[in-house]
């Protein structure tokens, strides 16, 4: 140590079982580094079930447009520094008058936006990072062949699914190509579907 060093001590706490650590040979004197690897790690991707939104309807809006023409606005006028103080004095005050307006409300959302992902495939999915985690590191051949297997017939049984789905979703309604379309802006990222406005 010198007078001009410094030294990091780095604390790791995991409570995962599965794990090993290695040390990694970095060519810096005796400041090598350590590798942890955690093993059977599984991700959740789901979407979080409370939202937060604000509504926007006619009353609002009006009170909104309300609030502001009350505002004398006198904070902001009295500063000279046009590029900062005012600015900022300016910003402030409108965001307390839109937050006032529009309320900030928690909802709880049931949306999927993967409906066709039943849980026969959500169970194959998890078998599939299962048997990846389990062949990665093994020499067995039949092991890399029955996964290789099922990522094969996985995707297929997806498409089944998502293909059954909108399918039954198409048949109940009256305007099918307006459904369609609906379904191929969806697919391909465009669009939102918008499910008001159509025939059941």
């Amino acid at each position: 140590m010198h007078n001009n060093s410094f030294k990091a001590v780095d604390n790791i706490f995991i409570d995962k079982v599965n794990y090993s650590i290695h040390p990694l040979v970095n060519g810096l004197s005796n400041h090598d580094g350590h590798v942890i690897t955690i093993n059977n790690i599984t991700v959740d991707k789901r979407i979080s079930k409370i939202q937060s939104i604000r509504k926007f309807n006619k009353f609002s809006i009006s009170q909104f447009a309300v609030n502001l023409s009350y505002e004398n606005w006198d904070n902001v006028f009295i500063e000279e520094d046009v590029d900062t103080v005012v600015f900022n004095k300016f910003f402030n005050t409108y965001l307390r008058i839109f937050n006032s307006s529009f309320l900030l409300q928690k909802i709880y959302s049931t949306h999927n936006n993967k409906p066709w992902i039943t849980t026969g495939i959500k169970t194959s999915c998890q078998h599939k990072r299962e048997l990846y985690l389990i062949s990665r590191d093994s020499n067995n051949s039949k092991l890399k062949a029955h996964y290789k297997s099922h990522c094969l017939i996985l995707p297929k049984v997806i498409k089944a699914a998502k293909q059954l789905y909108y399918n039954n979703n198409i048949s109940k309604f009256n305007n099918k190509i307006k459904t369609t379309w609906d379904i191929i802006k969806t697919e391909t990222c465009k669009k939102i579907i918008q499910t008001k406005g159509l025939n059941s």
